[in-house]
């Protein structure tokens, strides 16, 4: 081969050398990457959560205080002097027990007198009953006396002479009516006799007003009186009756709830509440027991109680709670964390993960939510991952390396 063919050949060996090493060296184009985004950002983690079945409850969370179930002032029936108190402040007592003792030396004459009116009209009956007697035998005699004259009168004219026997019928018929007379005197004796034993009733009545007892099982809260003080009436309109003392039932407490407007709708009874109580940090599982049906002008809540159960005397009237108390309940249904979820008006849309890891967006229907779940109708099936948190580093056909979070964790904030 000549010189001149020789170094062409060397001049393109050269060229051809250049052009490769600058073709190799050269870095990637976008059209010698199929599927350059999901290459670039293949390195990206993500946080995903499964959808997966649970309960879901729509709950109110909602401060409220501890009230006695009974709470009242026990007053005196009648006026008097204490003669004897025999509870004070804190002490328990029981249904029906004696709290104070009366004294009241009027109403024992009272009684005294009604029970000698009751002998009296007693007395009166049995002589009422004597003069019916009397009168009933004499009216008898006279009229027998009248019918033996009236007969022997008819049987033989003018045998009897017509005063006689006019004489014997006025006695026959006045006997008659002193009968009549004996028994309207026993009927009125009776009836006084009634309306003597009424009175002894009544005084009687009074008398055992002298014992003050406790209208219910409780607790005394307040003495407002001691040994010796004179306490009115409670039934006294022209004075303002004190109280001896002021009794609360404890065993068992209300507690009030305010609930709004908003939800007061939703409220049922026998719906589930759990309680905290915070002074105690313990919590008390309840169900609505009874609620006002109705809401209070100012505050535009309504009344909801709980009974609490407080045999063993840990919770005081008065302490404040926090209550959940659930509205609504849905068990089994397909539930992903509200992180993962976008809304725009009334759609919704999740970013959901393929088994090659690449993001597709869709479009979910929702249902219940609660404070970290929300239902899923239509869109994701059981077991389907979402991408939780934010959503502006992500888009649709975009490849990730998916970090699995728990449903507990993504509730609390942390990867499992």
């Amino acid at each position: 081969m000549n010189p001149k063919k020789l170094l062409v050949a060397a001049f393109v060996v050269v060229v051809g050398g250049l052009l490769g090493w600058a073709w190799l060296g050269r870095a990637p184009s976008r059209g010698d990457d199929p599927n350059p985004q999901a290459d670039n950002l293949a390195q990206i983690p993500a946080a995903v959560a499964h959808a997966e079945r649970r309960t879901l409850g729509n709950t109110l969370t909602i401060a409220g205080e501890f009230k006695p179930f009974q709470d009242v002032d026990v007053h005196a029936k009648v006026a008097g002097y204490i003669r004897k108190i025999y509870v004070d402040v804190g002490d328990h007592v029981k249904d029906g027990q004696t709290l104070a003792i009366l004294e009241v030396p009027e109403l024992a004459a009272q009684l005294a007198g009604a029970e000698a009116a009751v002998r009296r009209a007693t007395e009166e009956i049995g002589r009422s009953q004597g003069d019916l007697e009397r009168a009933k035998s004499s009216h008898s005699a006279m009229h027998l006396a009248y019918a033996r004259l009236n007969d022997a009168a008819k049987t033989r004219q003018g045998l009897v002479a017509q005063q006689e026997l006019d004489d014997a019928e006025a006695k026959d018929l006045e006997t008659g009516a002193q009968v009549s007379s004996a028994k309207a005197a026993l009927s009125a004796a009776r009836q006084e006799l009634e309306v003597a034993q009424a009175n002894q009733k009544q005084v009687s009545a009074l008398s055992d007003y002298t014992r003050i007892s406790a209208p219910f099982a409780g607790v005394i809260t307040n003495r407002y009186a001691d040994t010796g003080a004179l306490v009115a009436a409670g039934t006294s309109t022209s004075t303002q009756a004190i109280p001896v003392v002021r009794i609360a039932q404890i065993s068992v407490l209300r507690l009030v709830l305010p609930i709004p407007e908003s939800v007061a709708a939703q409220i049922r009874l026998g719906d589930p509440v759990k309680v905290h109580v915070q002074a105690l940090d313990q919590d008390i599982e309840g169900k609505v027991s009874r609620f006002a049906d109705s809401l209070d002008m100012q505050t535009r809540t309504m009344q909801t109680e709980i009974d609490c159960q407080n045999r063993d005397g840990r919770l005081i009237p008065g302490m404040y709670t926090e209550s959940r108390l659930m509205l609504r309940e849905k068990k089994n249904a397909l539930a992903i964390p509200l992180e993962a979820v976008v809304r725009n008006g009334e759609d919704a849309t999740v970013l959901a993960v393929d088994s090659q890891s690449i993001l597709e967006e869709r479009h979910v229907k929702l249902g219940l939510e609660d404070g970290s779940g929300v239902e899923v109708l239509s869109g994701l099936t059981d077991g389907d991952r979402v991408v939780i948190g934010n959503r502006s580093q992500f888009r649709s056909g975009q490849r990730i390396q998916p970090k699995e979070v728990s449903a507990n964790a993504s509730r609390a904030g942390g990867e499992k």
